[in-house]
């Protein structure tokens, strides 16, 4: 997948190529050439993707390469069981979870999974969960304070699903709580956005000690393109719509409504998911060593004060 900032990047590699072909098949010494050549391309990366727009960094955190819930889970898991059903009325595969372990420590992992062919997007609904899916995340919550394990929540879904069904059987209800019983859970919970991160459908797992996003992400309560359908009735202003929800981490950062920003590899975390996975687990062993320290009860008031200061509150 080539977005379209990327293209001047593609066609200087495209002629680093043909040089390098060039000098294999006529015996010519080219390595001045190529070396200039190859300093301008990196030159290139690292202003292109420094100095991203706002929808640009929407578009990265799509990518049809871009590591998933369970890419990452497994890149970082020395083993992993996953755990289904919300005991009530199916297993939402949509929201996945599951005991992992990294080194010696075993933590919760929950989050949204997208599909990587047509099959498996249908059958995980784009990372769009249903209430049960959330109901199953509050379980695993539940295992995991029984069993004293941490927990951690990848968030990466364009919103709760919008079907009649998931409206019938309480879709509203279930976020509701999820936000309700996150505040009080006893053991440390990290929150880390890996791609998308739209409205309740995002918030239903993101009620942590520390919330985090990778750099090339984003989080608000609209997409772009619906916030530019009901503004403008058309998606053809989602580039102006992205820059004035400010919805990149950049942004949350700066409002103080997440805690830090995860770097990934030049290019985006899809172009190299190894050393991406090793920033993920060394973020979260990090955070769990920090909250680790405190007890159950100082976590919960932080967690409580650190979301009731969000916002700009002013009385007339």
């Amino acid at each position: 997948m080539l977005l379209e900032f990327e293209k001047p990047i593609v066609e200087l590699e495209s002629k680093l190529a043909d040089m390098k072909q060039l000098a294999v098949d006529s015996g010519v010494d080219v390595s001045d050439a190529v070396h200039k050549l190859e300093t301008k391309i990196q030159s290139l990366k690292v202003e292109t993707y420094r100095n991203l727009t706002r929808w640009q960094r929407v578009q990265m955190s799509r990518h049809a390469d871009r590591p998933y819930t369970f890419d990452y889970i497994h890149e970082i898991t020395d083993e992993f069981v996953e755990i289904h059903g919300d005991r009530n009325v199916a297993d939402d595969k949509a929201m996945v979870g599951g005991f992992g372990r990294i080194g010696e420590q075993t933590y919760m992992f929950i989050g949204q999974q997208k599909g990587r062919n047509t099959k498996d997007r249908q059958e995980r609904r784009f990372g769009m969960p249903n209430p049960e899916g959330y109901r199953k995340a509050l379980r695993l919550m539940r295992m995991a304070e029984k069993f004293d394990k941490p927990i951690v929540c990848l968030i990466d879904t364009p919103g709760a699903f919008p079907g009649l069904e998931a409206e019938e059987r309480g879709q509203g209800e279930a976020i509701a709580r999820n936000l309700k019983e996150m505040f009080s859970l006893k053991v440390p919970v990290i929150c880390i956005v890996i791609g998308e991160g739209a409205s309740g459908g995002a918030l239903g797992i993101a009620i942590g000690d520390r919330v985090m996003m990778l750099e090339n992400t984003w989080y608000s309560v609209i997409s772009p393109e619906s916030c530019s359908s009901i503004l403008w009735r058309s998606w053809d202003f989602k580039e102006q719509a992205a820059e004035a929800l400010k919805l990149t981490a950049d942004d949350m950062h700066s409002f103080g409504l997440i805690d830090e920003i995860i770097p990934e590899p030049l290019g985006g975390a899809h172009t190299n998911i190894k050393a991406m996975a090793r920033t993920l687990s060394d973020t979260i062993h990090k955070a769990f060593t920090e909250l680790n320290a405190l007890s159950p009860e100082e976590r919960i008031i932080q967690r409580i004060d650190k979301f009731s200061n969000m916002g700009v509150v002013q009385e007339a």
